[in-house]
């Protein structure tokens, strides 16, 4: 398989951590793709119209993107316990649980975007929303770091700890764990799994 891929994209990040979690990153062959709002990739384009990554090429020709439809379709692969459940209690969780982490990454990206820009053309009210709507999910996520430890291993916990690896990465000077405690000792705890290690973001 064949994924267009950037070492800072969180998205990206994403689908390798699933790989590794499912024993698969060892078929995917990584292609670094540079993409950016400003500057559509032409190239990626004439795979995927979006212009965005990832996309997953798989060993049968299709064309798959976006990272949850790739993490779903990786997760058909393997024969170890399914991080997308499919017990129906634990699925929705785990959904939940992805869809927080999964918006956490929208507003981090789009909040990243808008304050790389020229400093007039920045929105003191963008800003400060995409910093009161980061503050809410990290209240939500401490509250409910117990829950999150004690349920096994799912799509859910990918996205939530890519979304807290990317304030690390973009974010430093927040200092998101004061006032997190629980949720910031889980991540410590997450963070020392090898699939986490393996894929730390990195400018290049």
């Amino acid at each position: 398989m064949k994924l267009y891929w950037s070492p800072r994209s969180p998205f990206a990040r994403k689908v390798m951590v699933f790989a590794h979690e499912a024993g698969l990153a060892g078929r995917i062959e990584q292609v670094q793709t540079h993409v950016a709002m400003t500057q559509p990739n032409r190239e990626l384009m004439r795979v995927n119209p979006l212009g965005k990554i990832p996309v997953l090429i798989t060993d049968q020709g299709m064309v798959l993107f976006d990272s949850t439809v790739i993490c779903e379709y990786l997760d058909s692969l393997h024969d170890g316990p399914k991080l997308f459940p499919r017990e129906p209690d634990q699925r929705w969780q785990a959904l939940r649980w992805h869809a927080l982490g999964n918006g956490m990454l929208d507003t981090l990206v789009l909040w990243r975007n808008e304050r790389i820009r020229p400093k007039p053309q920045q929105s003191p009210e963008v800003l400060a929303g995409f910093e009161l709507k980061t503050g809410t999910c990290l209240e939500l996520l401490n509250n409910e770091a117990a829950a999150l430890g004690a349920a096994s291993l799912a799509i859910g916990h990918v996205a939530i700890a890519v979304a807290l690896g990317y304030l690390d990465f973009r974010f430093p000077e927040l200092g998101w764990r004061d006032g997190h405690g629980r949720i910031a000792a889980w991540y410590e705890s997450f963070a020392q799994r090898p699939s986490i290690r393996n894929t730390l973001p990195v400018d290049a």
